[in-house]
């Protein structure tokens, strides 16, 4: 069975290898999907009716947070440690002076406001209290972590199936085995040829997901696009795309952003340390495959 809804600015397909009856699978595709649309309401930069936007309304006083925000928040803070401040979730002003600051579903433009100087180091998480505290006025964007922490809420509602494939716009996560009982089949799309596939990896109970500059940039100025190096305010261009296979969504997002913003050495050296997979290309479509794939 397969079910397809937009969330996230993105098309979610979830297919599912089920011995169950139809009213059953229906009831839990529909439970995955509703995970999407939790994080997409907590985490939005684009919402003002969001949990993040009305956190960051705040500054100076801890706010309560839902797990569906402090959870991803969490996460790209340690990544934000781990890359000395390369991954920041404190970017999202610099994005929308990109030109990345329209609502996908109402149009709408954002026009937010944030200190000049500001960063990860500016965030209080509280994690007993489960409170954020932000110490000056701030954009934060979850773009790298929010679609990989809802594909793995998604997974686990789906996890009682004998197979599934959750595929977020690319980014996605198979559990199990396909229809003809074998590891899932996967392509990773080619950056320059939009319909074809570059590489195949067949992977089971894994997630692989792909952060790229191929598909998002500032029409205006083609030398941006959505991923940032918050310390020169440029788009790197090394590589074009790097997917990375991982045990977790969140984890393969994160990291594939990660090693996108840090370049060709140092993102393979983060990938290797990490001891995940990953097939990283350069603009120049040379093909790295790091963790023995």
């Amino acid at each position: 069975m397969k079910k397809t809804k937009l969330y996230m600015d993105t098309v979610v397909d979830i297919k599912v290898v089920s011995n169950k009856s139809k009213k059953e699978t229906e009831a839990k595709i529909t439970r995955a999907f509703e995970a999407f649309q939790h994080v997409e309401q907590a985490c939005s930069r684009f919402s003002s009716s969001s949990e993040l936007i009305r956190a960051c309304e705040n500054i100076g006083v801890p706010v309560k947070i839902s797990p569906f925000l402090f959870e991803p928040l969490y996460i790209a803070i340690e990544m934000a440690k781990l890359t000395d401040g390369l991954f920041d979730p404190t970017v999202g002003k610099m994005m929308e002076m990109n030109g990345f600051n329209r609502h996908y579903l109402s149009g709408q433009m954002m026009k937010s406001v944030s200190s000049d100087s500001v960063s990860y180091h500016d965030i209080e998480l509280d994690q007993y209290n489960h409170t954020v505290t932000l110490k000056k006025p701030m954009v934060i964007d979850l773009g790298a972590v929010a679609k990989g922490f809802a594909i793995d809420l998604a997974a686990n509602e789906l996890k009682e199936f004998k197979g599934f494939v959750i595929n977020a716009g690319g980014d996605l996560f198979a559990f199990g085995l396909d229809d003809n009982g074998e590891k899932w089949k996967i392509g990773i799309q080619h950056p320059y040829q939009k319909d074809s596939i570059i590489e195949t990896i067949e992977i089971s109970n894994e997630a692989v997901c792909t952060s790229g500059s191929y598909e998002r940039r500032n029409p205006d100025n083609l030398i941006l696009h959505h991923l940032v190096n918050p310390k020169t305010k440029c788009s790197p261009n090394e590589w074009i795309s790097c997917s990375v296979i991982a045990p977790f969504a969140m984890m393969a997002d994160a990291f594939s952003t990660a090693s996108f913003l840090l370049g060709v050495k140092k993102g393979k050296q983060l990938i290797e340390h990490l001891a995940l997979k990953g097939i990283l290309i350069t603009s120049e479509l040379q093909i790295y495959k790091v963790g023995g794939i």
